[in-house]
């Protein structure tokens, strides 16, 4: 559930900023507008729909396939699956950490690639995880909030779940920066394309089943549930970034601009 099909959802994406927007209530009536503006979930009624239509085709499609997947695969199988998948997004969070001005994870990423490409097998295996180079994560998205982009309205895209207008302007960036991208179209291509595209949702869903059932089970709205995780996870995302790799201020700023990026970067980590 919530996971990217890389693409439709950038025009998912368009459409959710032509959708209708849920009506403030007065700022009279303070606890409610409090509550709205904290929120941020303006486009509320298109979210709602998004959010109902991918739980069916959750329910009736997606979980039984992993349920199954689940049942002919063991959980080593599915982690080494998982590192393909994140080996493959490695050459787009390297030029995302450069972007960033984050020197140190930008060497990782490069040194994981290079080395779980080859010794690990395309990434099925993470030898560079033994030898020291754990993994880190970046995006689009986070690299604009380092930058102080704010996140947005709150958005839930149909095949991709919860995001913000922020964080969806990455999709398109993630399919552009993929390492197949600019290789010469191929009916092999395109096989591999969509069939590890398949395998990465299907083993997604399957890792993430646990979670989602109990929130099932125990949220009274899921859909707020959805809504909050996915911006503590965000916020945690970004707050794990910039307390491992200070930012490298760009040599044209001035010294003021530097020392001021310098001290935001501490007061993020702290």
């Amino acid at each position: 559930m919530g996971i990217v099909v890389k693409s439709v959802a950038p025009l998912l994406a368009v459409g959710a900023l032509l959708a209708g927007c849920a009506t403030a209530p007065p700022q009279s009536n303070h606890a409610a507008y409090e509550a709205y503006e904290q929120q941020n979930d303006p486009l509320k009624p298109f979210n709602k729909v998004s959010y109902h239509f991918d739980d069916k085709l959750d329910t009736y499609v997606l979980k039984p396939i992993a349920l199954g997947y689940i049942d002919v695969t063991t959980p080593g199988i599915r982690t080494h699956v998982a590192e393909f998948m994140s080996n493959t997004d490695a050459p787009a969070q390297l030029l995302e950490f450069m972007a960033a001005g984050k020197p140190r994870d930008a060497g990782t990423t490069l040194v994981r690639f290079l080395v779980n490409s080859t010794v690990g097998i395309g990434g099925l295996f993470d030898p560079a995880g033994a030898l020291g180079y754990h993994r880190v994560y970046t995006d689009l998205g986070l690299t604009l909030a380092g930058y102080g982009v704010p996140e947005g309205p709150y958005l839930y895209l149909p095949f991709a779940g919860p995001s913000d207008l922020r964080d969806a302007t990455g999709i398109p960036a993630s399919i552009v920066l993929t390492p197949t991208f600019p290789a010469p179209p191929s009916t092999g291509l395109t096989i591999f394309n969509y069939g590890s595209d398949a395998l990465s949702v299907v083993n997604t869903r399957a890792q993430l089943h646990g979670t989602i059932s109990n929130i099932r089970k125990t949220s009274l709205d899921p859909y707020a549930t959805f809504r909050s995780l996915y911006r503590q996870h965000r916020a945690a995302l970004l707050k794990e970034i910039n307390k491992r790799d200070v930012a490298t201020p760009p040599a044209w700023y001035s010294a003021a601009q530097r020392k001021a990026m310098r001290h935001e970067e501490y007061d993020a980590s702290n």
